[in-house]
């Protein structure tokens, strides 16, 4: 039976120090309109008791280095500067787990929101919605990292972070038109009829396809990089019986 999630408050958390005040350029690959989306997360812990307070003021102290997540994305490629954090106590749907809609500011939403809801028993979730046009999901998980650490007491962060988007330097509008030009005609979408699944995966698990990756390989892998392995290749096998029953089956029929 689902749970009643009890929002306490919103508040904005700002920089715990002062940050370089300005805009900073989207590189070409950032203004794609596929990127211009939220992705949101769920991050669950099992103990962590005053977990609410303890990540808002490392949450603050990361923006310090962090500072354009502060911002606000504007239709001029450019990013100026806040952000939203909530708190709540008590929870279990998902979306009750995630930031509720947060009022836009100049019609300008927050690139980072992020909820903690505490249980009684002293565990948390992380709810986290995140612009993907500012970060992807190592740089999410880069700052996520950031909080952690700053919310254990450490001092220096063991990843600095760094913008540097003039990295991709922009195409002419004239090349553009060309790679457009010589882009090959998209096949047409199956018409499929897709449902959403959810598939639970013990971490006992991840570590043991993990294990025997490492063994045949010498090699490491993240658990994204098994998960979606591991899929693929039983996608495959599934591919392949499936097949092998189609050809058993004509082969009966012209008997």
């Amino acid at each position: 039976m689902a749970l009643c999630v009890i929002r306490s408050r919103r508040s904005l958390v700002i920089p715990s120090q002062q940050t370089p005040p300005g805009k900073l350029d989207l590189s070409f690959i950032d203004n794609v309109p596929v990127l211009r989306c939220y992705t949101r997360t769920l991050h669950v812990y099992k103990h962590g008791p005053g977990a609410p307070k303890v990540i808002k003021e490392a949450l603050s102290k990361a923006l310090v280095p962090y500072y354009p997540l502060a911002g606000r994305l504007k239709e001029s490629d450019a990013i100026s500067f806040t952000l939203n954090v909530q708190e709540k106590g008590f929870s279990i749907p998902y979306d009750e787990l995630l930031p509720d809609q947060v009022p836009k500011c100049e019609g300008m939403e927050p690139l980072v929101q992020m909820q903690v809801t505490q249980f009684a028993c002293g565990g948390f979730v992380i709810g986290l919605i995140f612009c993907h046009t500012i970060c992807d999901g190592l740089g999410s998980a880069q700052f996520l990292n950031a909080v952690g650490e700053l919310a254990r007491g450490i001092e220096h962060l063991s990843v600095a972070p760094v913008w540097q988007r003039d990295f991709f330097p922009n195409p002419t509008r004239q090349e553009n038109i060309s790679q457009l030009a010589n882009l090959p005609m998209s096949p047409p979408m199956p018409g499929n009829q897709l449902e959403h699944v959810s598939i639970d995966i013990s971490l006992n698990e991840i570590n043991r396809l993990k294990k025997e990756f490492h063994e045949s390989t010498g090699q490491s892998c993240s658990a994204f990089e098994i998960i979606a392995a591991n899929f693929w290749r039983q996608r495959k096998i599934h591919s392949r019986w499936s097949d092998h029953t189609k050809n058993s089956t004509t082969g009966v029929a012209h008997r």
